[in-house]
């Protein structure tokens, strides 16, 4: 398992946000979301994405696929919450062994 990096900062999430991932950190708006589990594995998902993509292109791919779906849904929300990294960290949150059985790319499983 992966040493992770947790950031505590309210200024660097969007509003509405309370966690954000950029390899290799984890970055939450308060502290007492270190003990949120569920939110943990959600990031950690991100970090596992952010990886097999090498990190840049998974940013690259986000940005283009979150516009895509903004045209599809006209909706911010809607769009943030289909995009297939999303939908698979959401999908998976809950599960807290997920990442130790997750295929490799399983986030294109989601499209």
């Amino acid at each position: 398992m992966m040493n992770i990096m947790i950031l505590i900062t309210k200024y660097l999430l969007p509003k509405g946000y309370i966690g954000l991932t950029i390899f290799p950190f984890i970055i939450l708006k308060f502290e007492d979301l270190r003990s949120d589990t569920m939110l943990i594995n959600h990031e950690k998902i991100h970090l596992r994405q952010q990886l097999e993509l090498l990190v840049l292109p998974f940013f690259f791919i986000y940005i283009v696929e979150f516009l895509i779906r903004l045209l599809q849904f006209r909706s911010w929300k809607l769009a943030y919450r289909n995009i297939s990294f999303e939908r698979e960290a959401y999908g998976n949150e809950k599960d807290l062994d997920y990442l130790k059985t997750r295929p490799l790319w399983n986030f294109f499983k989601f499209y």
